[in-house]
């Protein structure tokens, strides 16, 4: 009897040991941390630690475990440990400045720590995205403070990233360094780069003409994809909203050999559900399917030497019309529609000489087709851009030279007749750059880029970064310089090529000249709970020669191009604040002020189609108990000019303040699984709410019942009391309102 006792309190014994605790301490600086994230990888069971820095984990059966360690601000350490047969203690010390040593790129073309850099960049990750998913960049750019995608048709969707105030053809928008999204593409290009492949967006506000071209006046956008070493082995996002729009991105990793390394991703959009809530008979949003097929390989050569190549194929069929359009009607002159048929391949690459320098070649090319119809007008039109450039760094003593030699060649044709040739222009370019350092607080950067354009002779773009560091958390940046663009009207003007107004241009265009000034202030506190707060306030001035801005207002039938007969300017201040308040709690806002005019004659105006003030925010809550995160983000836009079609236009001519808020709710509490769902545009806005209606003789879009006057201008009848024509351009904010969304990542390491 005696032995079966003994057998029954040991077999209890063992059974209630079978999992074990682990404890301890995480604490930097001699200063315990609070709120700091604790967590056994690969598995469900994590904490947070108490107002002493404390933190148990319960329920920890015996095995091999990687615990992990993370605070906002700090290092994250992992630790590998056993559970054998009894309770553990693990102590973290984490080291403070993990966001302070971030790397950028773009402000400089080498990798620097963002503190170092002396050009202010602003770094946005996959972090950040997720707040507020969206199936391409574009849309995701929404929560950038100073950034506004902008659409620019009510038909067809199309759109452009203003920067600061500025019209999207400012923008240089870059793929891993390289400049391949321009002309046709920054229309249509953007939405076709998978969210799920990008590492991070690096933002510069402001000109970068001296390092990369005559197209970064106003300010640059590189998106920068994951490295396949880096990428998860499988991943899949997807997600549907109540609207039907369906978004899928799936991809993978893979070993090729022994020194090729594979990432490959696709990205397929699908929305084929019109919807016409403002009852104009006019889709709301453009109906789209789209495809965007990626490939990334990474080559491992002697000495660690760079070899990459990536590849891209992006196809897309969009519409947007009445609402008893078909294909059947494209090109005709029965029922109105936009149709854009967009086929286009994209190669880059970068490749390390096998020099004792450093001396990188990097190249790319892009082939970019378009067939559109417009109404009953065609344009077809096709874009190859072919950019290659060598890069010598060289450190000597304290300067760090950079120089550059590059030559782009652009071909561009169309059906138009402001094309009767192909246009076709090779422009060779060398760059030099000096960052003279001077001790830990205060380094400058000069620049100088010389271009060669046989249409304008020699183009010299000169540039100044100063940066001065009292303290390690105080930074002031004093950046200056100046930029030179070409217009292609066709390429970067939507309006241009739907039809509704003809398209006069007066002169000659001349390049615009610009020259620009920007203050930059970033300061870090920390504070001894574990809160971190980062500003960042910037103050800029820009002023233009040779301004070429579309005139909509002189005659409500046409879009009149020249020179400005003046001068133009953009100024402004913005404010961003990030905080992490610990608890899980972090939120971020940011608001800018502008102001965007031309003066000629005298004469100031307003830009058109700017807002004066705009705000983002965000605010993230993540419990972890529960393993849910709450992300609430929004928008809020003051009033801009908008394009009316004479003085009987009984639309108004500024839009009024508008915001766009959203919700969503994050679970990850099943390894390698996030399940997330929300609302978008939880205040159900759209522009037509305030006006009798958006688009212009949307009833009669060929203008069949239209009377005009010997000069061309419509007459007021009865049918047509507003004396209007068909136009579209009337669009400041998205035609969609309220909806919900879910989606599934899921992703094996």
């Amino acid at each position: 009897m005696r032995l079966i006792i003994v057998v029954l309190m040991l077999s209890f014994t063992s059974f209630s040991q079978t999992n074990f605790s682990i404890s301890g301490l995480v604490s930097s600086e001699g200063e315990s941390l609070p709120y700091a994230n604790v967590f056994l990888e690969n598995t469900t069971l994590r904490t947070t630690t108490r107002n002493d820095g404390s933190f148990t984990i319960e329920g920890v059966y015996p095995g091999n475990y990687t615990l992990v360690a993370s605070f906002t601000g700090h290092e994250t350490i992992r630790k590998r440990i056993l559970i054998s047969n009894k309770n553990i203690t693990v102590h973290f010390n984490l080291k403070s400045g993990e966001l302070l040593n971030e790397v950028v790129i773009t402000g400089t073309m080498k990798a620097v720590s963002k503190l170092e850099s002396a050009v202010p960049v602003e770094i946005y990750t996959a972090t950040f995205f997720k707040k507020n998913p969206t199936p391409n960049v574009f849309e995701a750019l929404q929560n950038v403070n100073g950034v506004r995608p902008q659409l620019n048709c009510n038909i067809c969707n199309t759109g452009d990233i203003h920067i600061n105030g500025l019209e999207g053809p400012y923008t240089l928008v870059l793929i891993d360094g390289m400049p391949i999204v321009s002309g046709l593409s920054t229309v249509y290009g953007l939405s076709g780069i998978p969210n799920s492949l990008i590492e991070q967006v690096e933002i510069i506000k402001g000109p970068a003409s001296s390092l990369y071209g005559s197209e970064a006046v106003g300010g640059l956008i590189n998106i920068i994809t994951k490295l396949p070493e880096n990428a998860p082995v499988f991943f899949v996002d997807s997600n549907i909203n109540s609207w039907g729009e369906w978004n899928l991105d799936v991809g993978f990793k893979t070993k090729v050999g022994k020194k090729t390394t594979l990432l490959f991703g696709t990205n397929y959009f699908n929305y084929n559900n019109p919807i016409d809530n403002n009852n104009d008979n006019f889709t709301d949003v453009t109906l789209q399917n789209r495809i965007s097929i990626f490939q990334k390989w990474r080559f491992k050569r002697k000495d660690n030497r760079k070899f990459s190549l990536a590849g891209r194929y992006f196809y897309e069929d969009r519409w947007g019309g009445e609402m008893n359009w078909n294909k059947n009607y494209r090109g005709t002159s029965d029922v109105y529609g936009e149709s854009i048929y967009t086929s286009r391949f994209e190669l880059i690459g970068d490749y390390q000489l096998p020099t004792v320098e450093d001396i990188l070649f990097q190249f790319s090319y892009s082939n970019h087709d378009q067939n559109s119809v417009y109404g009953n007008i065609p344009y077809l039109a096709q874009q190859r851009i072919g950019f290659g450039q060598f890069i010598w760094d060289k450190q000597v003593k304290n300067h760090d030279f950079l120089l550059g030699a590059a030559l782009r060649y652009n071909y561009y044709n169309d059906n138009t007749t402001a094309t009767i040739h192909a246009d076709q222009v090779t422009i060779p370019s060398l760059f030099i750059q000096d960052e003279i350092n001077f001790g830990r607080i205060q380094s400058l950067l000069l620049g100088l880029r010389y271009d060669y354009d046989k249409r304008h002779g020699n183009i010299f773009t000169p540039r100044l970064a100063y940066r001065f560091k009292p303290t390690e958390n105080d930074i002031i940046r004093l950046n200056a310089g100046t930029g030179f663009r070409v217009v292609n009207l066709f390429t970067e003007e939507h309006a241009a090529l739907t039809g509704a107004r003809d398209v006069i241009i007066e002169e000659a265009l001349k390049p615009e000249q610009s020259y620009n000034i920007t203050l930059n202030y970033l300061k870090k506190i920390y504070s001894k709970n574990g809160m971190l707060f980062t500003f960042d306030t910037s103050v800029w001035y820009t002023y233009f020669t040779n301004a070429i801005i579309p005139d909509y207002d002189s005659n409500p039938n046409q879009i009149i191009y020249s020179n400005l007969n003046g001068y133009s300017t953009s100024k402004g201040v913005s404010l961003s604040v990030d905080a992490t308040f610990g608890s899980g709690i972090s939120a971020s806002f940011g608001a800018t002020w502008q102001d965007v005019s031309q003066n000629e004659n005298g004469i100031r105006t307003e830009q058109i189609l700017t807002e004066s003030y705009s705000g983002v925010w965000s605010f993230s809550y993540k419990n972890y108990p529960t393993n849910l995160t709450l992300d609430y983000t929004g928008n809020l836009y003051g009033p801009m000019r908008l394009p009316l079609l004479g003085d009987l236009d009984p639309r108004e001519e500024y839009s009024p303040v508008w915001s766009i808020q959203n919700i969503q709710l994050t679970y990850d509490g099943i390894t390698n699984f996030e399940f997330y769902g929300g609302i978008k545009n939880v205040l159900d806005w759209t522009p037509n709410k305030g006006n009798p209606f958006i688009i212009a003789r949307a009833n009669d879009p060929f203008d069949k019942n239209v009377q005009f006057d010997t000069n061309g201008n419509a007459i007021a009848t009865p049918e047509n009391p507003y004396a209007l024509t068909f136009d579209p351009s009337y669009v400041y904010g998205p035609n969609q309102g309220i909806r919900f969304f879910f989606g599934i990542r899921y992703k094996l390491r």
